[in-house]
Protein backbone atom coordinates (compact mmCIF):
# COMPACT_ATOMS: atom_id res chain seq x y z
CA UNK A 1 0.00 0.00 0.00
CA UNK A 2 1.29 3.60 -0.99
CA UNK A 3 2.09 6.17 1.37
CA UNK A 4 -0.82 7.72 0.18
CA UNK A 5 -3.25 5.34 0.37
CA UNK A 6 -2.03 4.53 3.93
CA UNK A 7 -2.87 8.17 5.01
CA UNK A 8 -6.09 8.29 3.32
CA UNK A 9 -7.49 4.65 5.00
CA UNK A 10 -6.34 6.70 8.37
CA UNK A 11 -8.10 9.66 7.73
CA UNK A 12 -10.86 7.91 6.66
CA UNK A 13 -11.19 5.81 9.59
CA UNK A 14 -10.79 8.97 11.78
CA UNK A 15 -13.94 10.63 9.62
CA UNK A 16 -15.97 7.79 10.32
CA UNK A 17 -14.95 7.76 13.93
CA UNK A 18 -15.68 11.29 14.24
CA UNK A 19 -18.98 11.56 12.27
CA UNK A 20 -20.11 8.53 14.59
CA UNK A 21 -19.15 10.94 17.74
CA UNK A 22 -20.75 14.19 16.56
CA UNK A 23 -24.10 11.87 15.64
CA UNK A 24 -24.25 10.35 19.03
CA UNK A 25 -23.82 13.56 20.86
CA UNK A 26 -27.07 15.44 18.38
CA UNK A 27 -28.69 12.14 19.52
CA UNK A 28 -28.73 12.40 23.16
CA UNK A 29 -28.67 16.43 23.17
CA UNK A 30 -32.05 16.05 21.23
CA UNK A 31 -33.33 13.08 23.45
CA UNK A 32 -32.86 15.53 26.90
CA UNK A 33 -34.17 18.66 25.57
CA UNK A 34 -37.16 20.10 27.67
CA UNK A 35 -39.70 19.61 25.68
CA UNK A 36 -39.35 17.14 23.64
CA UNK A 37 -41.18 17.29 20.05
CA UNK A 38 -41.47 13.26 19.96
CA UNK A 39 -43.28 13.15 23.08
CA UNK A 40 -45.39 16.11 22.38
CA UNK A 41 -46.20 14.39 19.27
CA UNK A 42 -46.89 10.94 20.45
CA UNK A 43 -49.10 12.53 23.54
CA UNK A 44 -51.43 14.29 20.61
CA UNK A 45 -51.69 11.09 18.64
CA UNK A 46 -52.86 9.02 21.41
CA UNK A 47 -55.40 11.89 22.84
CA UNK A 48 -56.54 12.23 19.35
CA UNK A 49 -57.48 8.35 19.28
CA UNK A 50 -55.03 6.47 18.23
CA UNK A 51 -53.52 3.54 19.86
CA UNK A 52 -50.10 3.95 21.90
CA UNK A 53 -48.99 1.49 19.37
CA UNK A 54 -49.75 3.17 16.36
CA UNK A 55 -48.82 6.09 17.84
CA UNK A 56 -45.48 5.12 18.98
CA UNK A 57 -44.65 3.72 15.18
CA UNK A 58 -46.11 6.83 13.82
CA UNK A 59 -43.75 9.03 15.74
CA UNK A 60 -40.70 6.64 14.84
CA UNK A 61 -41.44 6.78 10.70
CA UNK A 62 -41.41 10.64 11.35
CA UNK A 63 -37.78 10.84 13.57
CA UNK A 64 -36.59 7.56 12.56
CA UNK A 65 -36.24 6.09 15.88
CA UNK A 66 -39.00 4.63 18.45
CA UNK A 67 -39.35 7.38 20.85
CA UNK A 68 -41.11 4.57 23.53
CA UNK A 69 -38.29 2.22 24.19
CA UNK A 70 -35.61 2.42 26.15
CA UNK A 71 -32.78 4.89 25.52
CA UNK A 72 -30.51 2.02 24.12
CA UNK A 73 -32.96 0.97 21.34
CA UNK A 74 -33.76 4.72 20.27
CA UNK A 75 -29.77 5.15 20.12
CA UNK A 76 -29.70 1.69 17.97
CA UNK A 77 -32.78 2.87 15.87
CA UNK A 78 -31.47 6.01 15.07
CA UNK A 79 -28.07 5.02 14.08
CA UNK A 80 -29.40 2.20 11.88
CA UNK A 81 -30.96 5.14 10.02
CA UNK A 82 -28.05 6.80 9.54
CA UNK A 83 -26.74 4.06 8.05
CA UNK A 84 -29.18 4.00 5.66
CA UNK A 85 -29.09 7.79 5.06
CA UNK A 86 -32.17 7.91 6.82
CA UNK A 87 -32.01 11.18 9.01
CA UNK A 88 -35.59 11.16 9.61
CA UNK A 89 -38.60 13.39 8.31
CA UNK A 90 -38.70 17.53 9.37
CA UNK A 91 -41.27 18.24 11.96
CA UNK A 92 -41.32 21.88 9.83
CA UNK A 93 -42.24 20.57 6.35
CA UNK A 94 -44.17 17.44 7.24
CA UNK A 95 -43.44 14.53 5.51
CA UNK A 96 -40.09 15.50 3.74
CA UNK A 97 -37.31 13.93 4.62
CA UNK A 98 -34.15 15.75 6.24
CA UNK A 99 -31.83 14.68 3.32
CA UNK A 100 -34.19 16.80 0.94
CA UNK A 101 -34.75 19.20 3.00
CA UNK A 102 -30.80 19.90 3.54
CA UNK A 103 -30.33 19.16 -0.14
CA UNK A 104 -32.83 22.04 -1.00
CA UNK A 105 -31.27 24.59 1.18
CA UNK A 106 -27.78 23.99 0.34
CA UNK A 107 -27.95 24.48 -3.22
CA UNK A 108 -28.71 28.40 -2.17
CA UNK A 109 -25.56 28.23 0.25
CA UNK A 110 -22.79 26.31 -2.02
CA UNK A 111 -22.39 29.03 -4.86
CA UNK A 112 -22.64 32.41 -2.74
CA UNK A 113 -20.17 31.05 -0.29
CA UNK A 114 -17.86 29.20 -2.84
CA UNK A 115 -17.47 32.31 -4.63
CA UNK A 116 -17.31 34.85 -2.11
CA UNK A 117 -14.30 32.29 -0.67
CA UNK A 118 -12.36 31.89 -3.55
CA UNK A 119 -12.79 35.77 -4.63
CA UNK A 120 -11.34 37.28 -1.27
CA UNK A 121 -8.66 34.31 -1.06
CA UNK A 122 -7.70 35.06 -4.65
CA UNK A 123 -7.19 39.05 -3.84
CA UNK A 124 -6.41 38.70 -0.12
CA UNK A 125 -3.45 36.69 -0.92
CA UNK A 126 -2.38 39.00 -3.73
CA UNK A 127 -2.63 42.24 -1.53
CA UNK A 128 -1.57 40.47 1.12
CA UNK A 129 1.98 39.80 -0.64
CA UNK A 130 2.24 43.65 -1.83
CA UNK A 131 1.26 44.20 2.17
CA UNK A 132 4.70 42.17 3.40
CA UNK A 133 6.94 43.54 0.18
CA UNK A 134 5.89 47.52 0.71
CA UNK A 135 5.41 46.88 4.73
CA UNK A 136 7.29 50.16 5.24
CA UNK A 137 5.48 52.22 2.50
CA UNK A 138 2.27 54.13 2.83
CA UNK A 139 0.73 51.13 0.38
CA UNK A 140 1.85 48.31 2.97
CA UNK A 141 0.47 50.18 5.64
CA UNK A 142 -2.91 51.18 4.04
CA UNK A 143 -3.35 47.68 2.85
CA UNK A 144 -2.61 46.52 6.20
CA UNK A 145 -5.13 48.55 8.26
CA UNK A 146 -7.72 47.64 5.15
CA UNK A 147 -7.13 44.31 5.88
CA UNK A 148 -7.15 44.64 10.07
CA UNK A 149 -10.40 46.23 9.83
CA UNK A 150 -12.78 44.14 7.58
CA UNK A 151 -11.21 41.41 9.42
CA UNK A 152 -12.44 43.11 12.94
CA UNK A 153 -16.30 44.19 11.51
CA UNK A 154 -18.76 41.26 12.12
CA UNK A 155 -20.36 39.74 9.07
CA UNK A 156 -23.44 40.70 10.22
CA UNK A 157 -22.66 44.61 10.23
CA UNK A 158 -21.04 44.44 6.91
CA UNK A 159 -23.86 42.80 5.80
CA UNK A 160 -26.36 45.85 6.94
CA UNK A 161 -23.90 48.39 5.77
CA UNK A 162 -24.20 46.68 1.96
CA UNK A 163 -28.20 47.23 2.25
CA UNK A 164 -28.46 50.53 3.77
CA UNK A 165 -25.90 52.03 1.09
CA UNK A 166 -27.05 49.25 -2.03
CA UNK A 167 -30.15 48.52 -1.67
CA UNK A 168 -31.53 51.36 0.58
CA UNK A 169 -29.85 55.07 0.15
CA UNK A 170 -28.39 54.17 -3.32
CA UNK A 171 -31.27 51.26 -4.58
CA UNK A 172 -29.27 49.45 -7.28
CA UNK A 173 -29.19 46.26 -5.82
CA UNK A 174 -32.37 43.82 -4.44
CA UNK A 175 -31.48 42.97 -0.85
CA UNK A 176 -34.34 40.58 -0.22
CA UNK A 177 -34.76 36.63 -1.47
CA UNK A 178 -32.78 34.85 -3.72
CA UNK A 179 -34.92 35.59 -7.38
CA UNK A 180 -37.57 37.95 -8.65
CA UNK A 181 -40.63 36.19 -8.17
CA UNK A 182 -41.35 37.71 -11.33
CA UNK A 183 -39.31 35.21 -13.01
CA UNK A 184 -40.34 32.06 -14.47
CA UNK A 185 -38.06 29.16 -13.13
CA UNK A 186 -35.70 27.44 -15.60
CA UNK A 187 -32.70 28.23 -17.91
CA UNK A 188 -33.80 31.48 -19.32
CA UNK A 189 -31.63 34.84 -18.95
CA UNK A 190 -34.34 36.66 -16.88
CA UNK A 191 -34.29 34.26 -14.36
CA UNK A 192 -30.53 33.91 -14.55
CA UNK A 193 -30.27 37.61 -14.16
CA UNK A 194 -32.11 37.66 -11.17
CA UNK A 195 -30.46 35.28 -9.54
CA UNK A 196 -26.94 36.91 -10.46
CA UNK A 197 -28.33 40.00 -9.05
CA UNK A 198 -30.01 38.91 -5.93
CA UNK A 199 -26.65 37.37 -4.68
CA UNK A 200 -24.31 40.07 -5.25
CA UNK A 201 -24.81 40.97 -2.07
CA UNK A 202 -24.37 38.14 -0.06
CA UNK A 203 -20.82 37.37 -2.09
CA UNK A 204 -19.67 40.53 -1.76
CA UNK A 205 -20.36 40.34 1.99
CA UNK A 206 -18.66 37.03 2.16
CA UNK A 207 -15.82 38.17 0.52
CA UNK A 208 -15.27 41.22 2.21
CA UNK A 209 -15.75 38.96 5.66
CA UNK A 210 -13.23 36.70 4.63
CA UNK A 211 -10.99 39.03 2.92
CA UNK A 212 -8.52 40.98 5.87
CA UNK A 213 -8.17 37.78 7.35
CA UNK A 214 -6.22 36.62 4.16
CA UNK A 215 -4.94 39.61 3.51
CA UNK A 216 -3.52 39.36 6.99
CA UNK A 217 -2.10 35.92 6.92
CA UNK A 218 -0.58 35.83 3.60
CA UNK A 219 1.24 39.10 4.56
CA UNK A 220 2.81 37.55 7.73
CA UNK A 221 3.48 34.27 5.34
CA UNK A 222 5.39 36.79 3.22
CA UNK A 223 7.62 38.51 6.23
CA UNK A 224 9.08 34.63 7.30
CA UNK A 225 9.60 33.75 3.81
CA UNK A 226 11.72 36.62 3.11
CA UNK A 227 14.16 35.87 5.74
CA UNK A 228 14.53 32.08 4.38
CA UNK A 229 18.07 31.48 3.51
CA UNK A 230 16.68 30.42 -0.13
CA UNK A 231 15.52 34.03 -0.72
CA UNK A 232 18.56 35.98 0.21
CA UNK A 233 20.68 33.63 -2.09
CA UNK A 234 18.49 33.87 -5.11
CA UNK A 235 18.94 37.64 -4.30
CA UNK A 236 22.63 37.17 -4.45
CA UNK A 237 22.70 35.45 -7.61
CA UNK A 238 21.30 38.34 -9.28
CA UNK A 239 17.93 36.89 -10.27
CA UNK A 240 15.42 39.28 -11.52
CA UNK A 241 13.04 40.80 -9.34
CA UNK A 242 10.07 39.00 -10.66
CA UNK A 243 11.35 35.67 -10.38
CA UNK A 244 12.05 36.11 -7.09
CA UNK A 245 8.92 37.40 -6.33
CA UNK A 246 7.31 34.12 -7.76
CA UNK A 247 9.60 32.24 -5.55
CA UNK A 248 8.02 34.01 -2.01
CA UNK A 249 4.26 33.44 -3.43
CA UNK A 250 4.68 30.43 -4.39
CA UNK A 251 6.54 29.27 -0.75
CA UNK A 252 4.17 31.82 1.42
CA UNK A 253 0.68 30.71 0.31
CA UNK A 254 1.40 26.77 0.93
CA UNK A 255 0.15 27.15 4.30
CA UNK A 256 -2.75 28.81 3.29
CA UNK A 257 -4.52 25.88 0.82
CA UNK A 258 -5.23 24.48 4.22
CA UNK A 259 -7.06 27.01 5.74
CA UNK A 260 -8.38 27.70 2.07
CA UNK A 261 -9.92 24.01 2.09
CA UNK A 262 -11.35 23.94 6.10
CA UNK A 263 -12.57 27.29 4.73
CA UNK A 264 -14.74 25.64 2.27
CA UNK A 265 -15.82 22.77 4.07
CA UNK A 266 -17.10 24.91 6.54
CA UNK A 267 -19.32 26.90 3.88
CA UNK A 268 -22.15 24.08 4.02
CA UNK A 269 -22.61 25.56 6.97
CA UNK A 270 -23.53 29.06 5.70
CA UNK A 271 -23.35 32.20 7.34
CA UNK A 272 -26.57 32.30 9.83
CA UNK A 273 -26.74 36.14 10.00
CA UNK A 274 -25.81 36.63 6.40
CA UNK A 275 -28.85 34.48 5.03
CA UNK A 276 -30.99 36.11 7.90
CA UNK A 277 -30.55 39.26 6.31
CA UNK A 278 -31.11 38.94 2.91
CA UNK A 279 -33.77 36.47 3.51
CA UNK A 280 -31.50 33.59 1.49
CA UNK A 281 -32.46 30.15 1.61
CA UNK A 282 -29.47 28.38 2.25
CA UNK A 283 -28.62 25.97 4.81
CA UNK A 284 -27.89 29.18 7.53
CA UNK A 285 -31.69 30.28 7.33
CA UNK A 286 -32.66 26.99 7.34
CA UNK A 287 -31.23 26.24 11.01
CA UNK A 288 -32.66 29.34 12.55
CA UNK A 289 -35.96 28.71 11.29
CA UNK A 290 -35.53 24.96 12.49
CA UNK A 291 -34.66 26.09 16.11
CA UNK A 292 -37.71 28.05 16.12
CA UNK A 293 -39.91 25.05 14.95
CA UNK A 294 -37.78 22.90 17.43
CA UNK A 295 -37.49 20.94 14.25
CA UNK A 296 -34.56 18.49 16.20
CA UNK A 297 -34.56 16.13 13.42
CA UNK A 298 -33.21 18.60 10.88
CA UNK A 299 -30.96 20.30 13.31
CA UNK A 300 -29.72 17.22 13.66
CA UNK A 301 -28.85 16.25 9.87
CA UNK A 302 -27.29 19.62 9.66
CA UNK A 303 -24.98 19.21 12.49
CA UNK A 304 -23.89 15.88 10.75
CA UNK A 305 -23.53 17.48 6.79
CA UNK A 306 -21.02 20.26 8.17
CA UNK A 307 -19.22 17.56 10.03
CA UNK A 308 -19.06 15.74 6.98
CA UNK A 309 -18.21 18.30 4.70
CA UNK A 310 -15.42 19.55 7.51
CA UNK A 311 -13.92 16.15 7.26
CA UNK A 312 -13.72 15.87 3.89
CA UNK A 313 -12.36 19.27 3.60
CA UNK A 314 -9.52 18.25 6.32
CA UNK A 315 -8.83 15.32 3.91
CA UNK A 316 -8.60 16.71 0.71
CA UNK A 317 -6.44 19.38 2.47
CA UNK A 318 -4.11 17.14 3.56
CA UNK A 319 -3.66 15.30 1.04
CA UNK A 320 -3.57 18.94 -1.82
CA UNK A 321 -0.37 20.08 0.76
CA UNK A 322 1.56 16.75 0.36
CA UNK A 323 1.08 16.87 -3.09
CA UNK A 324 2.35 20.80 -3.93
CA UNK A 325 4.76 20.86 -1.48
CA UNK A 326 7.98 18.66 -2.39
CA UNK A 327 9.25 19.12 1.60
CA UNK A 328 6.04 16.78 2.50
CA UNK A 329 6.17 14.51 -0.42
CA UNK A 330 10.15 13.69 0.28
CA UNK A 331 9.57 13.02 3.79
CA UNK A 332 6.56 10.93 3.05
CA UNK A 333 9.01 8.75 0.92
CA UNK A 334 11.89 8.43 3.37
CA UNK A 335 9.28 7.00 5.76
Amino acid sequence: MTVIARRLAGHLARGLVMILVVATISFFIVNNIPGDPMAARYEKLVEGGMSPEAAAQAVKVLYGFQPTGTLWQQYTDYMGGLLHLDLGVSVSRPGTPVLDVLGEAAKWTVLPVLVGTLLSFLVGVILGVFAAIKRTSKLGDALAISGSLLHGIPQYVLAMLLVVIFATLIPILPADGPVDILFEPGFNAGYIGSLAEHAVLPVVTYALSAYGGWVLAMKSSVVTVLGDDFILAAELRGMKRSIVFRYIARNAILPLFTILALSLGLLLGGAVFIEKIFNYPGLGLMLINGVNDRDYALMSGAFLLITAAVIVANIVADLFYSTIDPRVRSGEEAA
